[in-house]
């Protein structure tokens, strides 16, 4: 039976529940006066504190999914951009992925990294390696990683991801340093969650891929991931390790979309019920061609208007979860879910092991990548568009080394108050790329930029300080200054 407090994955993530949760939706998709109701419960309410949103239960945020009605679809687009500025204002936090080995034992038959997969050559980088791939990604700009590698106990142990993040930490070139390692590796245990968090990980991040366990047991025929419940309960054992901040996720296509909404804002109630914190960030990849994998033998894609309209009920349902877009989506297609809800995006990526390191921001291997790159920007070219489009590229990693994650970033992020430390961490750390790392055309969008919104900082002795630390930052050679 369904029990959001459970412990066992088949419990707060029920069958039975999510069914009949997309037949009170389907049941209720033209119902404007409940429709209406809960675009009133979701809408942001000015308090003593600032502004609050309750956010919405998986069943009636599948309501809204479930709508067709476009005046209705357009209320709901409103209202997830009147949230998205209320938390998160314009603000797009940057980061890259770093593919560290491609060896993996399992058969999971959407990845080309499958074991059985004789096309890709496989590699796993040397500490030596891993030391020039960061620096690639220092002298583009990046501060913040999100490290990935195939699962195989042998070429890939927690060792060897432990020693890889040290490197990551280690290294200081010029003026640039990685500040946040997120982490995106395997379900695994308590005692080696506990070993990342000791390491100063950032978010653990883990997909589910579906939700659906019988959809998910074919799709996993081989391997340790075949083993639908030890992988679903990941998230309580990485918190039970000590790690604050978790980032779910599922791979769109797989499965019937609407599932996996609905299973995804569960597994967020879940961890909120028995954690007190829901998830950091919530991921919507979806299913893109690579090596032996064609995404068109899976029927269950999704068009981009779906593909928006899942970004805006999720923002909607989890007002102060963060949501990644990656560079599986195209530049169209990346612009149009920003104000949607989009709080992260990744520039310049590669998705191959090893494929920073020798290449100009032009050239990039293909023969180990885990998914073709839609968006194939350089991050000056992705930073500057950002700008031109009205938003703040950010930086920042001031909230996981100032302590603010888990629950005590929740705290102040659902009064809204977050804001205050974000938006002047977030123009500094601009400053910093621009004044180091950015093209002449991009530097002239950025300082105008800066100079317009530094005034927005509403406290006047914060805003002195930070135009101070921008001055320092672009005349005096100094770095990192954070609220």
């Amino acid at each position: 039976m369904y029990d959001v407090k459970s412990m066992k994955a088949e419990e707060f993530i029920n069958d039975e529940e999510i069914l009949a949760t997309l037949e009170y939706a389907e049941q209720n998709k033209n119902n404007r006066e409940l429709i209406q109701q809960i675009l009133d419960k979701a809408a942001p309410k000015k308090t003593g504190r600032g502004v609050e949103c309750s956010g919405l239960s998986h069943r009636e945020a599948s309501v809204l999914l479930a709508c067709e009605d476009p005046e209705i679809v357009e209320k709901i687009y409103e209202l997830a951009k009147e949230i998205k500025q209320a938390f998160y204002g314009d603000r797009i936090v940057m980061f890259a992925p770093l593919y560290l080995s491609n060896y993996c034992v399992n058969k999971c038959v959407y990845c080309p990294y499958h074991f059985q997969n004789k096309e890709i050559p496989r590699k796993k980088l040397t500490q030596e390696e891993v030391k020039n791939e960061v620096i690639a990604l220092q002298d583009m700009g990046h501060k913040r990683l999100a490290i990935e590698s195939g699962e195989d106990p042998v070429n890939n142990p927690i060792e060897y991801i432990l020693d890889c993040i040290k490197t990551i930490y280690s290294i200081k070139h010029k003026n640039g340093a990685i500040r946040r390692v997120n982490v995106n590796i395997a379900a695994t245990t308590v005692e080696n969650y506990k070993k990342l968090h000791d390491a100063g990980i950032g978010t653990y991040i883990l997909f589910q891929e579906t939700y659906h366990k019988e959809s998910y047991e074919k799709l996993h025929p081989a391997g340790p991931k075949h083993n639908y419940a030890y992988h679903t309960e990941a998230m309580d054992r990485a918190m039970e390790g000590g790690i604050d901040d978790v980032g779910l996720g599922v791979l769109f296509g797989l499965d019937k979309y609407k599932y996996e909404f609905a299973g995804v804002l569960m597994h967020a109630e879940h961890l909120e019920a028995v954690r007190g914190v829901g998830p950091h960030t919530i991921s919507v990849p979806r299913i893109r061609r690579a090596s032996d994998i064609d995404p068109s033998v899976f029927d269950n894609g999704i068009d981009d208007d779906t593909f928006a309209k899942i970004v805006a009920c999720i923002r909607i349902a989890v007002p102060y979860t963060g949501m990644i877009i990656s560079t599986r989506e195209s530049e169209a297609c990346r612009e149009k879910v920003l104000g949607l809800g989009v709080s992260q995006i990744s520039g310049g990526s590669r998705t191959s092991v090893g494929g920073y390191a020798g290449y100009t921001p032009d050239e990039r291997p293909h023969d180990t990548e885990q998914f073709d790159v839609s968006d194939q920007r350089s991050l000056d070219e992705v930073v500057k568009w950002l700008m031109d489009l009205g938003y703040i590229p950010s930086f920042c990693t001031a909230c996981y080394r100032e302590g603010r994650t888990g629950d005590r970033f929740m705290a102040l992020c659902k009064v809204g108050q977050i804001q205050n430390c974000c938006h002047p961490n977030a123009l500094m750390t601009l400053q910093e790329y621009l004044t180091d790392y950015a093209s002449p055309e991009t530097r002239a969008v950025g300082e105008a930029l800066i100079q317009r919104e530094i005034q927005n900082v509403p406290d006047e002795k914060r805003r002195q300080r930070a135009i101070d630390y921008l001055d320092e930052i672009k005349n005096g050679g100094k770095r990192d200054f954070r609220f």
